[in-house]
């Protein structure tokens, strides 16, 4: 059963390559969406997938790449938007 998320992701999360690492964890996991930089310093994703692969994703989240630190993740269910692809914004 697919599943959609928001994912807000707070801490050191921008020029680490977290949105780099979070597009090749979404494409190894067949999750699509799209992850973004917001002008407060988190990053911003939005992702669907199936349920487990979306469980998988949101842990990795919580840990980020090595140069990341992650000190909270938020995540929100939204509606299925049918996106075809994983991007960076």
């Amino acid at each position: 059963m697919k599943r959609s998320v928001i994912i807000k992701v707070i801490g050191k999360v921008q020029n680490v390559g977290f949105r780099f690492y979070a597009h090749k964890t979404a494409k190894t996991l067949n999750i699509n969406g799209f992850v973004s930089n917001k002008v407060d310093g988190t990053v911003y994703i939005e992702a669907e997938g199936e349920e487990k692969d979306i469980e998988q994703f949101i842990d990795w989240c919580r840990i980020g790449p090595s140069w990341a630190r992650v000190d909270n993740v938020q995540i929100q269910d939204s509606v299925v938007c049918g996106y075809n692809d994983f991007i960076i914004n």
